[in-house]
């Protein structure tokens, strides 16, 4: 390797790489100092401690902490098998290797680090701020040591040291061209790319495209039965993923599955935003998405009612389009489905830390009056959600030990980023995580309609996930209160994305049940029946009750104005996006 083929950006690449945990120090640093304010004077009998106080102690604390810890540590490496002083959480996989714990270097390398971390949560914890404050507080000091960590730097690293010396220093040739490669395409590679192909092992139920505008294809999927449920269903995924997700490829496929159960499946595959659409607002979005496909699938299928199902944003963008509808009184929608979904964004989890008024107000100035939200950048936002498990974990394993990434399918969906028009970003994220307006009855106004999502009257379906980071179960409930009637509401365990694709066919993880919706969230977890497997099942059961019988399936997709113009899963999916 010659210095002709490195890439001029490579430290530029290695300073973004390094910028959310920086960023992070930074921000906890001021709000802390901010928290902990000034040096207070002594505290009397039966007052509170000052926060100087408070801060002084738990210094002192963790100093005494440390010297008990460091003057254990012959005895500990004498007796070996004693308990350490510390360990890592459970589910962090930092520090599996055996080698963390048996050589004494390591081992006290890596539990000073998690006393550092500790004694840096407990100052958090003791931080005498609003929920709101120390809420960020706690993100970001969770990025800061995240990015710290002895297992992300070589030196420190003994899986790494091991691996070198195991392959002559090969290890780290290939970690600094890996590095190289994706310095070139400027993102983490986190997956074997080369595994999978769309259209070809991943969204792969046979359908065709019957329609396209410069924001959607629409897909109506070939049955698979004899007959079909005579009202249709219609699937709006989110806008910031490609839809493949709802049909990652055989016997793992929502699609797949509503499919054989008898359903007639139209669904919504949304562009990854180009110049040329660079200039599309939330209303371009509700009515040339949804609005435009319920008016497409009631042609094509003769009916006056449709069945929708939103996953995620494609939930709130259904939901408020549903609201559009109801403004103009026009009832078209026989039952509403919402998974992990949003409607009342007061309490979003981490990503509302992320997305506030300082990041919102600079997108504004930058793109929104046109221009282009790289998908990229929302990517990079999400992985630092989790950033041991979806950033700094690939990090070491390619760049520090050279390894290959793995096939996986959730990965390589997770990779395949979508683009955003500015403006429709602009307004969704100020008008929901920012202000949090869209559930309150005439607080905004979309497609010319004051929004009242209390006037959609459809049945409801709402399936939250319990493990979920990017929509709290919690609050995906609190939509039971906001739209619909008769609501259903379903917990699934797992996370965000693993609880929602979780085919019956692999009886995997299960499901929580509860008929009354009239409880707190809480409450109604305790009273819920734990059912072992998929949810789809009772999901698919509650939409056939909601239906107006069956029809002979139809000889073929579309009509005599909505003809099919490609099979699926259509081009707009397999564009890529910067």
């Amino acid at each position: 390797m010659n210095s002709d083929t490195l890439p001029n950006d490579l430290s530029g690449y290695l300073e973004g790489l390094m910028q959310a945990g920086q960023q992070s120090a930074k921000r906890f640093d001021e709000a802390l100092a901010a928290a902990m304010g000034v040096p207070g004077k002594s505290v009397a009998a039966g007052e509170t401690p000052s926060p100087f106080a408070l801060a002084m102690d738990m210094q002192r604390e963790y100093l005494t902490q440390l010297w008990r810890f460091w003057t254990s540590a012959p005895i500990r490496v004498a007796a070996l098998g004693a308990k350490p002083a510390i360990e890592p959480l459970r589910g962090d996989r930092r520090f599996k290797d055996e080698a963390w714990q048996a050589g004494p270097f390591y081992d006290l390398l890596r539990q000073s680090y998690l006393l550092s971390a500790r004694q840096l949560f407990d100052q958090v914890e003791q931080a005498q701020v609003d929920e709101k404050t120390k809420l960020q507080l706690r993100f970001y000091a969770r990025q800061f040591m995240d990015a710290i960590s002895p297992s992300n730097f070589p030196a420190t690293n003994p899986e790494v040291v091991r691996k070198a010396i195991e392959t002559r220093s090969a290890s780290l040739v290939q970690g600094m061209m890996n590095l190289i490669e994706d310095v070139r395409k400027g993102r983490i590679t986190r997956v074997d790319e080369s595994a999978f192909e769309v259209g070809g092992n991943l969204a792969i139920t046979p359908g065709a495209i019957i329609f396209q505008n410069e924001l959607i294809q629409l897909i109506e999927y070939t049955p698979q039965t004899a007959e079909v449920e005579k009202t249709p269903l219609l699937m709006v995924p989110p806008c910031i993923n490609k839809y493949y997700l709802l049909d990652l490829g055989k016997d793992n496929s929502l699609v797949e599955y509503a499919v054989a159960q008898g359903h007639r499946v139209f669904l919504i595959s949304w562009r990854s935003a180009v110049p040329e659409t660079a200039h599309l607002t939330w209303d371009d979005y509700l009515s040339l998405g949804p609005l435009k496909a319920i008016e497409i699938v009631r042609d094509v299928t003769n009916v006056d009612k449709v069945h929708a199902l939103g996953f995620c944003v494609g939930g709130t963008i259904l939901s408020c389009a549903a609201a559009v509808l109801a403004g103009r009184g026009e009832d078209q929608l026989a039952s509403l489905t919402l998974l992990t979904t949003m409607l009342d964004f007061a309490d979003t989890g981490d990503i509302g830390l992320l997305i506030d008024e300082r990041s919102v107000s600079l997108r504004e100035a930058t793109i929104g009056n046109g221009g282009i939200l790289p998908g990229k950048d929302l990517a990079f936002t999400f992985g630092t959600l989790r950033a041991n498990d979806l950033i700094w974990r690939y990090v070491v394993d390619s760049y520090l030990k050279g390894a290959p990434p793995d096939a996986f399918d959730l990965l390589y969906w997770d990779s395949d980023t979508v683009s955003l028009p500015g403006p429709m970003y602009c307004w969704y994220t100020r008008n929901t995580y920012v202000e949090n307006k869209i559930k309150d009855p005439g607080a905004t106004t979309q497609c010319g309609v004051p929004i009242d999502l209390s006037k959609v009257k459809a049945p409801l379906y709402v399936l939250a996930s319990r493990e979920d980071h990017i929509v709290p179960w919690q609050t995906a409930y609190r939509s039971t209160r906001i739209i619909g009637s008769e609501p259903r509401f379903v917990l699934a365990a797992s996370g965000h994305v693993a609880g929602v694709i979780n085919a019956p066919a692999r009886n995997k993880r299960s499901h929580w049940i509860n008929d009354d919706v009239n409880y707190i969230a809480e409450d109604w977890l305790v009273e819920a029946e734990e059912k072992p497997g998929s949810w789809w099942s009772d999901w698919s059961a509650w939409l056939k009750r909601h239906s107006s019988g069956t029809v002979p399936a139809p000889a073929q997709p579309g009509n005599a104005i909505y003809q099919a113009i490609e099979p699926a899963p259509g081009s707009y999916v397999k564009q890529k996006s910067n």
